[in-house]
């Protein structure tokens, strides 16, 4: 497996996000299967493993520490904090918070510590910026947390190029995690030459678009739970004039002699030395699939055509709903 710089740390060129086995995609997989794919991972020489307090608001996190615990000096450790579960009503059900005042900082890390058996966390991401907290606040808090040897290096979420430079001047930021992908455009805007500039890697989530660019998602089938059902781009009107790209995407695919996941990590790939995909995967085969786009070398005329086939203007729907896009930091066309 080639690998890439992450502050001070080399991974694996293609990283694994570890959500999809506790969260947003429908029904965990079972803990046994869960594990399945996190050791097929580390035997195909994935050195980077993503997770964070809000996937199963802590199951995803207990998961990757039980089953990984034991090889921590394998790999590179990345979590994340500032959206978590909280019992709002007190009646038991967790909600999804964006909390990033320094206080609840330093407690979830405190709990994630102990659910991911590990007494430092080498990458500990600020999950969403909370746009009631100065970013120089959360930052400052995050940067106690190296300093008291709890956390190695600072990454950030979802945030705009004017945001990732206010946090660097408080304290060094070594990667910053946005959506990235052939039909996710926004980081081109600003924030990833922004990294570029600034010596910080682009973390690339949802790298296949949301499972899209593997083939046709059955929207119907999709579990009730699923995220992608509140997701416009998924909706039916803007659904069936994205299934129109497919084909000549498809076909792209077969003359690269290469499957459609591999075509779409392997344009990530090559769009820059400081991108590092971390597509997720419930299932060993898909893994494995994944990490063969590290393979895959890309024509200049296949990245050209690429380009023009998907972008801001020929997607139909926003990544986010109302609701998301408040949430987050980043750029729009």
């Amino acid at each position: 497996m080639q690998t890439r710089k992450l502050g001070p740390f080399e991974v694996s060129a293609i990283s694994l996000g570890c959500m999809n086995l506790s969260h947003a995609y429908g029904a965990p997989v079972s803990s046994e299967q869960g594990e399945r794919v996190l050791l097929a991972a580390l035997d195909a020489g994935v050195t980077m493993f993503d997770t964070a307090a809000l996937y199963g608001f802590g199951a995803n996190e207990t998961l990757v520490g039980k089953v990984l615990g034991k090889h921590r000096n394998k790999f590179t450790l990345a979590s994340k904090c500032g959206m978590t579960g909280v019992d709002v009503a007190g009646d038991g059900k967790l909600v999804r918070v964006i909390d990033g005042r320094p206080e609840t900082i330093r407690a979830t890390c405190e709990a994630a510590l102990k659910r991911l058996q590990t007494d430092v966390i080498d990458l500990y991401y600020l999950h969403r910026w909370d746009k009631q907290v100065p970013i120089e606040d959360s930052v400052g808090a995050l940067s106690e947390l190296v300093s008291a040897g709890k956390i190695r290096t600072i990454g950030l979420s979802e945030v705009s190029a004017a945001t990732l430079r206010r946090a660097h001047a408080v304290h060094p930021v070594t990667a910053v995690q946005t959506e990235y992908s052939l039909w996710t455009r926004n980081p081109e805007i600003a924030v990833l030459n922004a990294c570029r500039e600034l010596g910080v890697a682009f973390v690339a989530f949802s790298p296949v678009a949301r499972g899209f660019l593997c083939g046709e998602v059955d929207v119907a089938a999709l579990d009730a739970k699923d995220i992608r059902r509140s997701m416009p781009r998924f909706a039916p009107d803007n659904y069936a004039a994205n299934l129109k790209l497919l084909p000549p995407y498809q076909a792209i695919a077969q003359e690269a002699g290469c499957t459609p996941a591999q075509l779409a990590l392997a344009w990530l790939l090559q769009r820059g030395e400081h991108i590092i995909p971390i597509p997720g995967t419930t299932r060993v085969e898909h893994l494995l699939d994944d990490l063969g786009a590290a393979n895959v070398t890309l024509s200049d005329d296949a990245m050209v055509r690429l380009d023009a086939l998907f972008n801001e203007k020929t997607v139909a729907g926003n990544r986010y709903n109302d609701q998301g896009n408040r949430e987050v930091d980043t750029e729009v066309f």
